[in-house]
């Protein structure tokens, strides 16, 4: 049997830089954020959604919805309720952003295969190691972040000073996404794609 793996969308922010709802913004027909579970549902086992709270978005019933209870305190908040979510027999936990829907399924399961060796793994850009797609180890990343939250911190790049984490070089996961769209994010509408 093959070793269950969750995915962990993160949605809970406000979208106060796209201006509206981007993560109902229709791309070719269909919401981003559908885009996003169409391409987790790939490599994960499950699907964990965390929004803010309130926050009823129209998704499969087979998708777990959670509310994040720190509402609007970054995504270092939305991964704790996620993680909290994920089953005590789920090791392997990938964690995408809502609004990166051309990230590619190929990208994350090598992600997923370097927790073999290591607790975290996140890709490489040019200029330095991005948060997101992030795969971890639940056992090991859970009780790291609620320390991180306990303290005070909100960013998701202190998990990634306290884990053992492998940064895949760039020139590997682009042999898997040549024009690097795994690392596209949407923050404004000119960051959709065409």
């Amino acid at each position: 049997m093959t070793e269950r793996v969750t995915a962990l969308i993160l949605a809970g922010g406000r979208s106060s830089r796209f201006g509206r709802d981007k993560l109902a913004e229709p791309i070719g027909g269909r919401s981003m954020l559908d885009h996003v579970i169409d391409r987790v549902r790939v490599v994960a086992t499950e699907t964990v959604l965390v929004t803010a709270a309130g926050a009823t978005p129209d998704v499969a019933s087979d998708i777990e919805i959670v509310h994040d209870d720190r509402r609007f305190e970054g995504p270092l908040a939305g991964l704790g309720a996620g993680l909290r979510a994920v089953d005590p027999g789920v090791e392997r936990v990938i964690v995408v952003g809502g609004d990166m829907p051309t990230v590619v399924p190929a990208v994350l399961a090598r992600l997923i295969r370097t927790l073999d060796r290591r607790e975290a793994a996140v890709l490489a850009d040019v200029t330095r190691p991005r948060p997101l797609p992030l795969a971890l180890r639940r056992s090991v990343a859970s009780p790291a972040v609620d320390d991180l939250l306990d303290a005070g911190e909100r960013r998701l790049r202190a998990l990634l000073e306290r884990l053992d984490v492998e940064v895949v070089r760039e020139e590997d996961w682009r042999e898997d996404d040549p024009g690097g769209e795994t690392l596209r994010d949407v923050d404004v509408p000119e960051d959709l794609p065409r």
